[in-house]
């Protein structure tokens, strides 16, 4: 299981292949797994305030990354 720096390193590794800004306020939460999935982290950069923003959703279990997004503001 990945811990939430890792979960950090993983979504700030995706953004910047994509072109995307990481960076500003961010919000990273643990969600748990109910009835057999796994564990997640939901990652928003620049959270709460207004521009940019890039989200994920990493595997708490294999570092993958489930979704992601981006607001190019």
């Amino acid at each position: 299981m990945i811990d939430r720096e890792a979960a950090i390193e993983i979504a700030r590794t995706r953004a910047h292949r994509n072109g995307w800004a990481f960076g500003g306020q961010l919000q990273v939460t643990h969600r748990r797994g109910w009835f057999g999935q796994h564990d997640r982290f939901e990652i928003e950069t620049n959270a709460g305030m207004l521009g940019t923003k890039a989200r994920f959703v990493i595997d708490a279990v294999t570092g993958d990354v489930l979704t992601e997004g981006y607001i190019p503001r």
